[in-house]
């Protein structure tokens, strides 16, 4: 008499303690590029790192507490979550507080967020559950189409004050349509057109700005990125990053005895990667990569393995999302593109960026929770 099989779930541990593992990283070389920073202007050595603590300890809750919802609650309230995050978005283009020449942030009862930031996880869950609802409708070029505007319109209006989130929503949609779609040609020649866009930043920038989608300090960033020698000032963080990474060597310095971090604004943020270049190394830096490297494919493995087209959209939308901002982050430190203000995930200094990713972090092993194993 055969044997009966037994069902057991699975949960992807793996990547629960990768993510709690580089989050716990982020906070030590955090502390080290900021403290310095802290103690001149909050007279706090710790204040960055008590405030990222905080909110790394509450994305770790959030994270765990969201693996336990069952996933498929997205589905259902994928459009309300989907409005609210653009009318959000909206209303921080109207009055939102400006940081850095533009308005990015909004302030409600005293908390200051990026609800750009909601708008990405928004976008993925919204297209999964088209994706899901159209099944083989998306071979359609008009369904293909409409489908791909309910990522492309957030990020045209987003485009306006923060070019960096919109390149990543825009990227997202892309994927994701890509892996759900049977059709090659319109792929291809997308992605012709943002290489071209890239070789030719220049005058698309110039064609930007006369179109009032780019704003003046977005064109100055495109020309030091150029020419970096006749921006000077434009180009200081930059340039103080490329002497960090360097003079790191294949070892680095050591922890804590980064020299740029003294000279380099705001240190903590967008160009920590540099940081991390300095003080450990090529050897820190390709470690850190390749950590990123096992996220990716834990994520990709629990997107192939999911229940439903549903779970494995929304893992593959997540991966997607994380994997962009990395690779921008560290394009933007090796000046490989302009800079754009991306966040190193897990890493730098941003408490709406480290709750939402460790959000979406608790959506992929929901997934994986739900993922079936016969034994």
């Amino acid at each position: 008499m055969a044997k009966k099989k037994k069902i057991k779930y699975f949960f992807d541990y793996s990547l629960l303690f990768t993510v709690m593992f580089i989050a716990g990283f982020g906070l030590i070389v955090m502390y080290s590029a900021s403290g310095y920073s802290a103690q001149n202007t909050m007279k706090d050595a710790m204040y960055f790192l008590k405030r990222q603590a905080l909110f790394a300890a509450c994305g770790v809750v959030a994270m765990l507490v969201v693996s336990r919802v069952d996933y498929h609650i997205y589905y259902k309230l994928s459009r309300p979550f989907y409005v609210v995050s653009l009318a959000l978005q909206i209303v921080t283009a109207i009055i939102g507080v400006a940081s850095h020449g533009s308005a990015r942030w909004l302030k409600i009862a005293g908390v200051q967020f990026q609800p750009a930031e909601l708008m990405k996880i928004a976008v993925i869950i919204q297209l999964s559950t088209l994706i899901t609802i159209n099944g083989q409708k998306m071979n359609d070029m008009k369904k293909m189409l409409l489908t791909a505007l309910w990522g492309l319109g957030p990020a045209v209006i987003i485009a306006k004050t923060n070019l960096s989130t919109a390149m990543i929503i825009a990227g997202i949609t892309f994927f994701m349509m890509w892996i759900s779609c049977k059709r090659v040609a319109p792929f291809a020649i997308a992605g012709g057109f943002a290489m071209m866009v890239y070789v030719f930043a220049y005058p698309f920038a110039k064609l930007l700005q006369k179109l009032s989608i780019l704003q003046e300090y977005q064109l100055v960033r495109i020309f030091a990125w150029k020419d970096p020698s006749s921006y000077a000032d434009d180009t200081f963080q930059t340039l103080q990053g490329l002497y960090a990474i360097g003079s790191g060597g294949i070892f680095g310095k050591g922890l804590g005895e980064s020299v740029q971090k003294f000279l380099m604004p705001e240190a903590q943020n967008d160009m920590i990667f540099t940081i991390i270049c300095e003080e450990l190394g090529l050897f820190g830096a390709v470690s850190m990569i390749l950590i990123y490297a096992f996220i990716i494919y834990r994520m990709y493995d629990d997107a192939r393995n999911a229940k439903d087209l549903f779970g494995s959209m929304l893992v593959i939308g997540i991966m997607c999302h994380v994997a962009l901002q990395i690779i921008f982050n560290i394009a933007v430190a090796t000046n490989t593109i302009p800079n754009t203000g991306v966040t190193l995930p897990f890493v730098s200094y941003g408490g709406t960026s480290l709750l939402i990713l460790m959000g979406e972090m608790g959506i992929a092993l929901s997934v994986s929770r739900q993922i079936s194993l016969e034994t």
